[in-house]
């Protein structure tokens, strides 16, 4: 027996004000498929360098976005990971984070984006205090916090869960953080760092995109840079409007509260 509705889910990754345009663009693209409501997964303060605190146009135009369906998830509070940043004070870690596989995740696979790979719960709560106090002066309160790349470490999804968050989600699921229950469902995303990268994920997400098809739950995470690149972006607008077909349009949260429900 299927425990919810088939539902899809849009999020937009990387939301702040260094990119209110472009997701203005990806917004509208998708409200013309019948996408009307999407998780936009926000940064507080963007690379160091965007303090949403200080820029309340971009507040104002995400609380109208919130009016309208839209659901504020917090992503991380920089979005990079605090090492590698010129003059930034180091981290209190989790444990040694020098090994090759460390460095690959951290430093190639995610380009430094991995923020909360390996953080210890204090620090992990500690950015989390600052997102939540961020969202709230601009009067959002958050259900769901998503780490930059999906990277949660087990002591930062401590602190995701004691700092009252109800849900979190990786690559490969989403997570009911007060029941740990889980939910298999892969999502979609692209890579577009370079051509080769390109033209994998597009063969990648194709395949993906026909093998979910039974999957409850369909998820397609999307990143501003995509609509750089209009052979992805053509991508992106057709596989989402094929699984429009027999799913209902959800964001994360309302996820949940289906999912509560079975």
């Amino acid at each position: 027996m299927q425990t919810s509705p088939s539902a899809l889910v849009v999020s937009i990754h990387d939301v702040s004000p260094l990119t209110r345009e472009r997701v203005g663009e990806m917004l509208s693209d998708l409200a013309a498929l019948g996408v009307e409501r999407t998780s936009l997964l926000v940064i507080p303060n963007h690379h160091y360098r965007a303090p949403m605190t200080e820029d309340p146009g971009f507040c104002q135009w995400l609380g109208d976005l919130s009016s309208r369906g839209h659901e504020m998830v917090l992503h991380g509070y920089h979005h990079r990971r605090a090492s590698i940043e010129a003059g930034s004070a180091p981290l209190e870690k989790k444990g040694p984070s020098s090994s090759l596989r460390d460095h690959l995740i951290t430093e190639y696979y995610t380009a430094g984006e991995g923020e909360f790979y390996d953080l210890s719960e204090p620090e992990a709560r500690q950015r989390l205090d600052r997102g939540l106090e961020d969202f709230q002066a601009a009067g959002f309160h958050p259900t769901g916090f998503i780490a930059p790349a999906w990277l949660l470490g087990e002591e930062a999804e401590r602190a995701v869960r004691g700092a009252g968050f109800s849900y979190t989600t990786r690559l490969k699921n989403f997570k009911d953080l007060e029941s740990g229950r889980e939910v298999v469902s892969q999502s979609l995303v692209w890579s577009v760092r370079s051509a080769w990268r390109r033209q994998v994920s597009r063969w990648w997400n194709a395949s993906l995109a026909t093998r979910l098809q039974g999957n409850p739950l369909a998820r397609v995470g999307l990143h501003p840079p995509d609509w750089d690149h209009p052979a992805i972006r053509t991508q992106i607008l057709k596989l989402v409007g094929a699984m429009l077909a027999g799913r209902e349009v959800m964001t994360y949260d309302q996820w949940l509260a289906h999912l509560r429900t079975q």
